[in-house]
């Protein structure tokens, strides 16, 4: 009976996990993680503390990347301090717009590229060089998506091979 309530829950978490590599303001990698950790400790699943280890540090780091890749890429694509500025206040003002509206994940999607965008402007930037720089923070949010998306789609792929070695 417990192993059939450890497989729903991990499953249920591994799902939420990969809703949230995709629908920003939702925390994909921990939950990811939460559904591996639930599924292992179903009986007759080996899995090493080395491994739980080492994939609880690569969701942590992925998680915190999350938050880090819009800047670089607004930095690669020739933002300046501003534009990085812009872009990190316009991360942490659609973190807050999500608490608050229930559409708000588009807000962490644009306020990035927004942010990054006025801050440009602000500074000075001509246009053409103000839209490069939010492109380049937008570029950074799809490639935390596409690392969150890979990190769950790989906790769902030891959670498949655990019910399959049950079987």
């Amino acid at each position: 009976m417990i192993n059939i309530i450890l497989a729903i829950v991990g499953v249920l978490l591994a799902l939420v996990g990969l809703v949230g590599a995709i629908v920003p303001g939702i925390a994909g990698p921990p939950f990811s993680f939460l559904g591996l950790l639930a599924v292992s400790f179903m009986s007759r699943v080996n899995h090493t503390t080395e491994f739980l280890v080492i994939m609880g540090l690569l969701g942590a780091i992925i998680f915190v990347l999350d938050y880090i890749v819009p800047v670089w890429g607004t930095k690669k694509m020739g933002g300046t301090k501003a534009g990085v500025r812009g872009s990190t206040i316009g991360l942490i003002l659609g973190l807050l717009f999500t608490i608050v509206f229930p559409i708000g994940f588009i807000a962490v999607l644009l306020g990035p590229f927004i942010g990054a965008y006025i801050g440009e402007k602000y500074a000075g930037t001509p246009d053409n060089n103000a839209w490069r720089s939010a492109f380049g923070s937008f570029l950074g949010f799809l490639a935390g998506t596409f690392i969150k998306t890979i990190y769950a789609f790989v906790c769902i792929f030891f959670i498949i091979k655990d019910f399959i070695g049950l079987i």
